[in-house]
């Protein structure tokens, strides 16, 4: 099972705000925050970027599971189906 985390990143003077998403396998990604979604589909963003872009999990990753972090910056999606 893999799990990814999120974390919302506040704008500095020089860039937006931005999520950035973390695998357990050490894997990351920063992406640009879509002011066009919200809540937790601001952040499944930048999981579908990391597993691209990382090409971590086959398979179907819309059968997932997710939940806020501890410390409430982002969030934790769970692939039940994933093979890592």
């Amino acid at each position: 099972m893999l799990a990814i985390h999120t974390k919302f990143i506040s704008a500095t003077n020089r860039k937006g705000s931005r999520i950035k998403a973390t695998s357990d396998n050490g894997h990351s990604v920063i992406v640009s925050r879509n002011d066009a979604l919200d809540g937790h589909l601001v952040h499944f963003e930048a999981v579908k970027a990391l597993i691209i872009k990382h090409e971590i999990i086959g398979g179907d990753i819309s059968n997932m599971c997710y939940g806020g972090s501890s410390d409430g910056k982002g969030f934790t999606f769970v692939f039940c189906e994933s093979k890592v």
